[in-house]
């Protein structure tokens, strides 16, 4: 189901006639809904009568004054279940009155007595907060963001406002109107309107250029979430050595989703589980698909969406659905996933089955979802990872990610020796001395053993030599032999169960002298 203001509109306009006596709307756009229900219960046979209230001001006909002993809850909800007239009744954040007992039984009161009137309870907030002995009582509705034809009449008004000053120039041709309009999905009409405004005054002009202005407010609001980080990324395909049948996997997938894939019958996919040792590249892809995408890349650190309050924790990673399908679409990036659910068997005991809640929200979107969101998970230690995680359905398709073969060794040292300034080192020879040298070596290892040779020149006072890293490959202790056993049991698990994402390695063998590497 497509999930815009229409159709919400219609789920609620079903809810009231099929006297639902208590709906509970997750909204940041309080006036938005509020203009929405008013066009819906106009079009009623049966008039109802729109009463509003709020701490501040109290129970009122929407739009007029409040009524007499009303700025209290409890006494609103009095009111409300002795009125005998046909109304809906619209309460603003209700959840901060959820922790006293008599504002609970008067819902429950409520919820029994007005299934048989035309009287109706719509609660307003801005998060879903219920306790559980209202969880049969309350039906909830999310209420979506503006679609692109909203954004876009709020865009035409504007427009056709500023037009009127000589001022102001408007250069928006229709595919890049159309842009701007994609790149404010996700913002409130509010937010839209505003950072619209906010491009106009900074150069009188509105163009092409003010797409990134748009793109900083959805920054802004997801840094506001403090669960969610937008990534800023330089890094290409280019910057990762080997990993060749990855790299393949996600080149053709990089206009699936485009105008022209869904016109192909192309589904969108829905992610890649990268398994595998550390320090091999894992994190590299994720940042590096986002630059050869196109897309925002939003790194989740699920750490952040436990909190000790109850329910908060589920209300989190709700929230982190939903912004990621308000960016979409976008990549999500969930680096070292095992660490998040690795409490998932003893959830029941140790945290009253909050993991285990928030899992099982996170795995059925991963099933079910529908918004183009690709999620890239990365993971060191498969033992930890619950097995419903790796079920077909949730990935498109699970990588392992071994440590980089001889060839691949080559290409890292050259990659690295460019990185670093020290492109004077790279000939053909030395990089294959360099890569036969450091056999077991990890993509992050090399990296270090380049740093450190770096460091020792500096500090002799001279340039880069062979020498320089020739002594720090002797003195780096690999992870593959630290880990052998741990590494060993990683490649049998993925040896039927997961792609290669490259030629696979043997372990290391032998160390070797600082000698052997100068001969």
């Amino acid at each position: 189901m497509k999930y815009d203001t229409n159709n919400t509109l219609s789920q609620i306009d079903v809810l009231i006639r099929s006297r639902y006596p208590v709906i509970y709307i997750t909204t940041w756009e309080e006036e938005r809904v509020l203009s929405c229900l008013r066009g819906l219960f106009n079009n009623y046979r049966q008039k109802r009568k729109l009463y509003t209230w709020s701490i501040t001001e109290g129970l009122g006909v929407d739009g007029t004054g409040a009524q007499d002993k009303t700025m209290d809850l409890s006494n609103t909800l009095d009111h409300i279940l002795s009125s005998d007239e046909a109304a809906v009744y619209i309460l603003k954040d209700v959840h901060h009155f959820f922790e006293d007992k008599q504002v609970i039984r008067k819902f429950r009161d409520i919820y029994n007595k007005l299934r048989r009137t035309y009287k109706n309870v719509i609660i307003l907030s801005t998060k879903f907060e219920i306790p559980g002995d209202l969880n049969k009582e309350i039906t909830v509705v999310d209420f979506p963001l503006p679609s692109l034809k909203e954004l876009e009449k709020k865009l035409d008004e504007i427009i056709n406002t500023v037009k009127l000053n000589p001022e102001i120039t408007v250069n928006l041709e229709l595919e890049t109107k159309e842009e701007l309009l994609k790149a404010a999905l996700g913002l409130t009409l509010n937010e839209a309107e505003n950072v619209f405004a906010r491009a106009i005054v900074k150069d009188k002009v509105l163009d092409k250029e003010d797409i990134q202005e748009v793109l900083f407010e959805k920054q802004q609001n997801i840094k506001k979430t403090g669960i969610l980080e937008y990534c800023q990324v330089d890094e290409k395909m280019e910057d990762i050595g080997g990993l060749d049948h990855l790299k393949e996997w996600l080149k053709k997938r990089s206009k699936a989703f485009s105008f022209r894939a869904k016109q192909f019958g192309l589904p969108s996919p829905k992610g890649v589980l990268l398994l595998g040792v550390q320090g091999c590249g894992k994190s590299l892809c994720a940042k590096a698909m986002a630059s050869i995408w196109n897309m925002p890349l939003l790194r989740l650190d699920v750490g952040r969406v436990f909190s000790g309050y109850i329910g908060s924790s589920e209300e989190n990673i709700r929230t982190v659905i939903k912004l990621s399908e308000s960016v979409a679409p976008c990549i999500l990036w969930i680096d070292e996933v095992e660490k998040a659910f690795a409490g998932m068997k003893s959830s029941g005991a140790s945290d009253g089955g909050t993991t285990s809640r928030v899992f099982g929200t996170f795995i059925t979107w991963l099933q079910e979802k529908k918004s183009p969101v690709f999620v890239i998970a990365t993971a060191n230690d498969i033992t930890n990872l619950p097995p419903e995680f790796m079920r077909k359905g949730r990935f498109d398709e699970i990588f392992f990610v071994d440590l980089p073969n001889e060839k691949e060794r080559d290409i890292i040292f050259n990659i690295m020796l460019k990185k670093y300034k020290n492109p004077q080192l790279i000939n053909p020879t030395n990089l294959r001395v360099l890569a036969s040298k450091t056999d077991g070596f990890s993509g992050a290892e090399i990296e270090q053993v380049v740093i450190s040779a770096l460091f020792d020149a500096f500090d002799g006072n001279s340039h880069l030599q062979i020498s320089h890293l020739a002594k720090n490959i002797e003195l780096t202790v690999p992870l593959s032999k630290t880990m052998l056993e741990e590494i060993e049991k990683l490649r049998h698990w993925a040896k039927y169960r997961a792609r290669p994402s490259s030629i696979q390695v043997a372990p290391a063998q032998s160390r070797r002298s600082p000698s052997d590497l100068l001969s």
